[in-house]
This record gives structure tokens, C-alpha cells and sequence, in this order.
């Protein structure tokens, strides 16, 4: 038994640890399409010698035999590869679509890439670099933002990755269920000390992410980001046009206004406000106009606030429930 495990971890190249909830299905879905990827190519290449070899001319007067197209054979070969492709297309979706989807009740924390370290912010404002701590059991969501290039947020462990761009916030979600320490890796180049953009993910227990979150040490400002945005709220001006109550105004009111379904003037398609849809109307004010709201009311804020007061101006929009 120990020989054919280790015969089973030399083949395996999966990392060991399925640290996530959907590690498994990630890991069983790799392993199905190389396992369909290796029986095509070894019946395929097989049956290619296998006839080179039994049907090779055996002399040279020997005459070539005139090979017409056989409907069924041809039915077969283009059936059965498309019927194994919508199926793994379809458990590929299924997977997909729950990475894409985190749970209403997921705990989102902030992380900010830049050449070449990761910084994570969580709700209450506890900042660390490198290093990510989270509670075992917890969905946890991601919002990403870069503050120079291309980077990409990688953690085997979790079976996540995703891109970290300058200009939009990107998302991704997971939910541990083991406690320890993996590695986290940037896996887009992304200059000189690309490979030195290390950091790691702690998972906890909920009463040690408690006391984690406590630890504020000697912080200038232990505001939350929420508690700054409101103070931004006021000091940029968005209480003279942005009501919290839900009543109207110049413009649409912050009351619930995260995961609302918007609609827009000029015929835009409808747009779900998230981090993305609040930034660009922040800096970019006439890109998207509501409908019965007038345009040109609000100025553009581009190159007058910086990244860290947007994403605290978010947090306090996402407070408004």
C-alpha cells in the first residue's frame, strides 16, 4: 500500500494541500480533462502506428487500395468528442460560476498589489503586508486593486487565482477549511523582483481572528475605512447631492445602493453597482447617468482623490444598508 501511494504522489502535481471548499472539484475537473487528454492521444496515436504497420505496402507493384468515406465511422469520431467536450464544458461552468458567486455572508478584505509586495486591509482598517489572515469557515472575498502594473494573485493551496489591474478593482473568493499557513505567489511578471512577491495566507480559528483583528498596534488613524468615507462624505462635498436616507436629490441616494441594479440614460445596457461601477462614477461622472437624474451635475473627480480615499468612500457606501 505505501509503494502504490508513493507511486500515486510522483505522478500527482497537484499541490498537496485542498485548503478551500472547492479545491476538490478543482483538482477532480484537472483531473479529468488530463485523463481525456492522454486516452485521445494514446488511442489516436495507437491506432495511427498500428495501421501504419499493418496496412504498410509490403512491395512495390503492390496496388494502393482506393479508400472511400464511411459515414458511420465519421458520425462516431465527431459525436464522441463533442459530446466529452459539452461535458466538460458543463462541470467546467459549474465551477466557474461558484468562484464568480461568493456568499452574501462573505468577509471582504482589501488587498492592494504593487511592485513587489501585497497589502491587505481588512473592514475594521488592521493592515498587514504579506502576510493575510483569515478565519477557518469563513468566506472570504477578495477586492483587488494594483497600484502600478499588471500583477496576479495566486495561492495553490486555495486553487485561486486571479489578475490585479491598475484601473478596476478585480474579485475573487474562497472558503477554508484548514488551518495553517500556504504560500501565496504572483504568477504575471511584473519586473526585476517578480519572484521575490511572496506572501502567505494564515488560517485561523474565528476566536484567534478576533483577537488578530484587536491587535491594532501603535496605528496613526485606527479608524475603519467605513469611518473615514464618512468623513469624505462630507469633506468632498457627496452629502450635498447623495442622501443616506434614500430620499432624492441632485444625485441618486447611497441608501442600499451596493448590489442595486442600475439603468442609464443614452441607452447603456443595466449594470449591477459594485466597487467597479462606483469607482468610474466617482472619477469619470458622465461616463454612466442614471435615468431621471440630470447630466453634468456632478464633477469628475479624476486626478483630485487619490485610490486609498476611493476605496474608503466604498467602504462608507457599503455601510448604507
Amino acid at each position: 500500500m505505501d509503494s502504490l501511494s508513493s507511486l500515486w504522489n510522483a505522478f500527482n502535481f497537484m499541490p498537496e494541500d485542498q485548503a478551500s471548499t472547492w479545491a476538490p472539484a478543482v483538482d477532480n475537473l484537472n483531473a479529468l480533462i488530463t485523463n481525456a487528454a492522454i486516452f485521445c492521444t494514446v488511442a489516436i496515436v495507437g491506432t495511427m502506428l498500428y495501421f501504419a504497420v499493418r496496412y504498410r505496402r509490403r512491395s512495390e507493384d503492390q496496388e494502393i487500395a482506393y479508400i472511400e468515406h464511411n459515414t458511420r465511422l465519421e458520425t462516431v469520431w465527431t459525436v464522441i468528442p463533442s459530446i466529452i467536450c459539452i461535458f466538460l464544458f458543463y462541470f467546467g461552468f459549474v465551477t466557474y460560476h461558484e468562484t464568480r458567486n461568493p456568499p452574501a455572508n462573505a468577509l471582504e478584505v482589501n488587498v492592494t498589489a504593487r511592485k513587489w509586495a501585497w497589502t491587505f486591509q481588512h473592514s475594521n482598517g488592521k493592515t498587514e503586508e504579506s502576510n493575510l489572515v483569515v478565519p477557518l469557515g469563513q468566506p472570504v472575498r477578495l477586492i483587488m486593486r494594483s497600484k502600478d502594473v499588471l500583477h496576479s494573485f495566486f495561492v495553490p493551496a486555495m486553487r485561486i487565482k486571479e489578475d490585479v489591474m491598475s484601473n478596476m478593482y478585480t474579485f475573487t473568493w474562497f472558503n477554508p477549511v484548514k488551518l495553517g499557513t500556504f504560500h501565496i505567489f504572483c504568477t504575471e511578471y511584473c519586473g526585476k523582483d517578480h519572484s521575490a512577491m511572496l506572501g502567505s495566507v494564515k488560517v485561523v480559528t474565528s476566536e484567534e481572528y478576533a483577537d488578530y483583528l484587536q491587535d491594532r498596534g501603535a496605528v496613526a488613524d485606527t479608524r475603519s475605512p467605513a469611518e473615514i468615507g464618512k468623513e469624505l462624505y462630507t469633506n468632498k462635498g457627496c452629502n450635498a447631492c447623495h442622501s443616506l436616507d434614500g430620499s432624492r436629490l441632485v444625485g441618486p441616494s447611497f441608501k442600499s445602493l451596493v448590489g442595486s441594479v442600475r439603468t442609464f440614460e443614452n441607452g447603456l445596457p443595466p449594470q449591477t453597482a459594485d466597487e467597479n461601477y462606483i469607482r468610474e462614477s466617482i472619477l469619470i461622472s458622465q461616463a454612466k447617468i442614471v435615468k431621471t437624474y440630470p447630466a453634468g451635475a456632478m464633477p469628475a473627480f479624476e486626478g483630485l482623490i487619490t485610490d486609498d480615499e476611493i476605496e474608503a468612500l466604498i467602504a462608507f457606501i457599503k455601510s448604507q444598508k
